[in-house]
C-alpha cells in the first residue's frame, strides 16, 4: 500500500436521490472502518492490563504451527460483540476491516469457525479456570462502598431453536413450548457488575440450584464488601434458600408466592399505616407447611382506581384492592422494606443490555459448555463496558455505545494509526478528550 496515498477523483458524478445536488464520488486506499469510536474502548483495556490477565488464565493451548492464539480469538469475539455481532457467522464481518484489525494490533482475524473452535475446547473445568480469575482481577477495581452491596438475583429464558445440549422444554412466558436454556444472574446492583452468572438448561425451575450458585458467588467476593443486602423476586421463594441466608446472615428481601395460606395471613391483617390515598402497609408473621422457621412477612396494600394500572393480586374476600406480600429477614418498617426491594427493578435494565446490547442470547452452539463459555464471555464483556463507564472515561454515555457513533474512519499511513473523525460529528470533540484522558490515565496501571 503506498505510504502517502492520497484522496484519488473518480471519474463519476451522481445526483442525490432526494434533490438536485451533484454529489462527486471519490476512492482512497486508506483502509476505512465504521467503528473508530472502539479506539478508546480498546485503549481502556491496554490500561488495564486485559491482555495480561486473559492470557495469563486461559486455559486452551494449540500446538498447530498455523494456529491464532486462543487470548487473540478470544479478544476478536469480544470487540465482534461490542460493534454489533449477534451471532458467530456475524464475527467473520469483520475480517475485511483492515482499519480494525491495525486498532487491536492483528495480521489476520480470526473466522467464525476459529471463535467456535475455541469455545468448543471448553469444558467445565476450562470454564472455571478462565472465568473465575478474570472476576476476581476485574472486582480488584471495584469502588468501596461503607454501606457495602446490594445482590440481586434473577433469572431469564434463551430461546433455542435446534438440538443442542441442555435446550429443552420448561418455562418459557414468551414462546411457549420452545426448548431454552435458563440462565440464573446475581448483580451487585451498585456497581451494575454481574458477579456470577450459570447457564442451565432449560427444564429447571427458578431457584434450582440457587444455593450452590450463590456459594460461588460469595465464594468469589470474599471478604471484599459486606452484602448489605439480597433481593429476589418470587421464584426464589424458597425455604432452602431463605434458611441456607439466615444461616449465613445475609439479609433479604423476596416476593411471596401467594399461595393460599399466605393469602388468608393477608387478608387477616387487621393493622394498617396508610402512605397516602392509595397505599397502605402492614405486616404478619408465619411459619408455612415444610417451612424449619416462622418468618416475617410484609403486606402492601393498593386501592384500586378506574384508568390506572395496579401492580399485585386481587383478593376475593378483599375487593378494591391489590396486594404486594414479601418476606423478608431485616427489621425496617415495612415502607422501608417495600422501597428497598422497589430498587431491583433497575435489574430488568441488565438483563435486557445483555439481551439486546450485547445479543447474549445468540451465541450457542451444540455442546452445552462451549454456549455457556460464550455466555461467560459476553458476561465479561459487560463489566469491562461496566467499569469503562463507571470510571467516568465517558463524558457522554452514548459516545461509545456500540461503538458505530464516535470515529468516521481510522487511516493507516506509513506505519502510523490515524483516527479520523468527521468534522461535522458533534462528537468530535469530546472522543478527543476521552482518548487523552485515557492515555494519561495512570491509576489504571
Amino acid at each position: 500500500m503506498e505510504s502517502n496515498a492520497t484522496d484519488k477523483p473518480v471519474p463519476r458524478e451522481i445526483t442525490a436521490l432526494l434533490s438536485d445536488e451533484r454529489l462527486i464520488l471519490r476512492e482512497t486506499q486508506r483502509a476505512v472502518t465504521p467503528f473508530g469510536g472502539v479506539a478508546v474502548f480498546i485503549s481502556f483495556l491496554g490500561k488495564i492490563g486485559f491482555v495480561k490477565a486473559v492470557r495469563e488464565h486461559m486455559p486452551i493451548r494449540w500446538r498447530s504451527p498455523n494456529h491464532i492464539d486462543p487470548t487473540t480469538t478470544f479478544t476478536a469475539f469480544l470487540i465482534s460483540v461490542l460493534v454489533g455481532a449477534r451471532r458467530f457467522a456475524h464475527a467473520g464481518l469483520l475480517r475485511g476491516d483492515r482499519a480494525l484489525h491495525a486498532l487491536m494490533g492483528l495480521e489476520r482475524f480470526p473466522t467464525d469457525d476459529t471463535i467456535c473452535n475455541l469455545f468448543r475446547a471448553f469444558g467445565m473445568g476450562q470454564v472455571q479456570r478462565l472465568y473465575e480469575p478474570l472476576a476476581e482481577w476485574q472486582m480488584q477495581r471495584l469502588p468501596q462502598r461503607e454501606d457495602g452491596y446490594t445482590l440481586d438475583l434473577d433469572s431469564t429464558v434463551f430461546e433455542r431453536y435446534g438440538q443442542q445440549e441442555g435446550s429443552l422444554k420448561g418455562h418459557n412466558p414468551r414462546k411457549h413450548g420452545r426448548p431454552s436454556h435458563h440462565p440464573l444472574l446475581a448483580v451487585l446492583s451498585e456497581a451494575h457488575f454481574l458477579l456470577h452468572g450459570w447457564l442451565r438448561s432449560g427444564n429447571c425451575g427458578t431457584s434450582r440450584g440457587v444455593e450452590e450458585f450463590l456459594k460461588e458467588a460469595l465464594a468469589l467476593w470474599g471478604q471484599r464488601e459486606k452484602i448489605r443486602l439480597l433481593r429476589a423476586d418470587s421464584g426464589f421463594f424458597d425455604d432452602k434458600l431463605l434458611s441456607f441466608l439466615e444461616q449465613r446472615l445475609l439479609p433479604y428481601i423476596v416476593v411471596a408466592r401467594l399461595t393460599p395460606w399466605v393469602k388468608r395471613a393477608a387478608q387477616r391483617v387487621e393493622q394498617w399505616t396508610v402512605l397516602d390515598d392509595d397505599y397502605a402497609v402492614g405486616e404478619f408473621r408465619i411459619q408455612l407447611h415444610g417451612w424449619s422457621a416462622e418468618r416475617r412477612f410484609v403486606v402492601i396494600r393498593k386501592q384500586v382506581r378506574e384508568g390506572r394500572d395496579s401492580v399485585g393480586r386481587k383478593l376475593i374476600d378483599v375487593p378494591g384492592y391489590t396486594f404486594r406480600v414479601f418476606v423478608t429477614s431485616c427489621s425496617d418498617p415495612p415502607q422501608e422494606i417495600w422501597r428497598g426491594y422497589h430498587r431491583r427493578a433497575d435489574m430488568e435494565n441488565r438483563i435486557a443490555e445483555l439481551r439486546h446490547d450485547l445479543g447474549a442470547d445468540g451465541f450457542c452452539m451444540k455442546q452445552f459448555f462451549a454456549t455457556e463459555a460464550a455466555f461467560r464471555a459476553v458476561l465479561l464483556l459487560f463489566n469491562l463496558l461496566a467499569e469503562f463507564q463507571r470510571f467516568q472515561l465517558l463524558l457522554d454515555a452514548q459516545v461509545v455505545g456500540n461503538g458505530k457513533d464516535a470515529g468516521n474512519r481510522v487511516s493507516l499511513d506509513a506505519g502510523d494509526i490515524l483516527v479520523a473523525l468527521a468534522c461535522h460529528n458533534p462528537l468530535q470533540r469530546d472522543v478527543t478528550i476521552l482518548h487523552n484522558d485515557v492515555d494519561g490515565w495512570h491509576g489504571l496501571q
